[in-house]
């Protein structure tokens, strides 16, 4: 009896591995507000980033306010690799990123471990 429950929670515990690693999860998006002939977006960093993709106009300044309330040491850091960005992010500050809008397309972001991720879409 108890290796068929022993079995059972080892078969529970790989499948929820196997979704955590593998399966599609939900993004949450949002488009950055336009005042002023600028946009700005205020990008919460707490166990990841919120929101995880941010969509932009082409050809208008943009400014990321990324503020960090984790105080994992993995998220003390934001790389923009496509802009050359390795921005830090101290705990319970807000950093701006001033990201260059002149080309379309999609533009990866991480932490400094690459563990966690998020994506500017320009368009």
């Amino acid at each position: 009896m108890i290796r068929i429950i022993v079995l059972i929670i080892g078969l529970i515990l790989i499948g929820f591995i196997v979704w955590w690693f593998f399966g599609k999860h939900e993004t949450q998006t949002e488009s950055a507000a336009i005042t002023n002939d600028q946009q700005d977006i205020n990008v919460l960093v707490k166990g990841g980033y919120s929101p995880e993709q941010v969509v932009l106009k082409q050809g208008v300044p943009a400014q990321l306010h990324f503020k960090r309330t984790d105080p994992s040491s993995c998220l003390d850091h934001v790389v923009f690799p496509d802009f050359g960005i390795n921005q830090a992010l101290p705990e319970n500050e807000t950093q701006t990123i001033q990201i260059d809008t002149s080309e379309a397309g999609e533009y990866e972001w991480a932490c400094g471990m690459n563990m966690f991720h998020g994506k500017v879409i320009i368009k």
